[in-house]
């Protein structure tokens, strides 16, 4: 298992190593130890799964303190274009993006701290994708950023034409809004 750390600290884009052979393959996808010493140790408690169609972009959501979410994301199914926002009002990557394509082929994972906002857009026919989250989700404490918003300038490999949204996710704030009632 790799581990690359992106330039937005806390954020790890995790590579498994893969065993594969006639049968098919077989790869460690979690595992405690490791997890603790490249991404601080977060103990998850609920673990997520969702099916989308193409062009669907969920997000961009988080969960307000202190009911704030790390998440383990990956794709069982699929390609999804995969984002995490800097929402830390104190760090120097304040309000940058990070992205990452996430597929069954390439077994990728991401993991995101507290702190920041997370979506992602569905590239392929179809996604199955499923993650971990380190606390309870709170619908009391659900925060959202609208994922078209011009100041963060997310490139979501998709035209903005194409993305397939909740209602909810349509009428998302701005980042402006964000910034003037900031969380984290």
């Amino acid at each position: 298992m790799d581990f690359f750390k992106p330039d937005i600290a806390g954020l790890a884009v995790i590579v498994p190593q893969v065993f594969e052979d006639e049968r098919g393959y077989f790869f460690e996808s979690y595992q405690a130890e490791k997890w603790r010493e490249a991404c601080g140790g977060a103990v998850f408690v609920q673990d997520n799964e969702s099916f989308s169609k193409h062009g669907t972009l969920r997000g961009l959501h988080f969960q307000k303190p202190p009911y704030a979410q790390a998440k383990l994301v990956r794709v069982l199914d699929g390609v999804v274009w995969d984002v995490a926002v800097d929402l830390r009002r104190t760090s120097p990557t304040f309000g940058r993006w990070f992205g990452v394509e996430l597929s069954a082929a390439n077994k990728k994972q991401l993991f995101i701290p507290r702190g920041f906002a997370h979506g992602f857009s569905v590239l392929s026919p179809s996604a199955r994708f499923a993650y971990k989250c380190d606390q309870l989700y709170h619908p009391e404490a659900e925060g959202a950023i609208y994922f078209a918003d011009a100041e963060l300038n997310i490139d979501w490999k998709l035209r903005p034409e194409e993305a397939v949204l909740s209602e909810k996710d349509a009428q998302n704030p701005s980042f402006a809004c964000y910034k003037e009632h900031p969380c984290f």
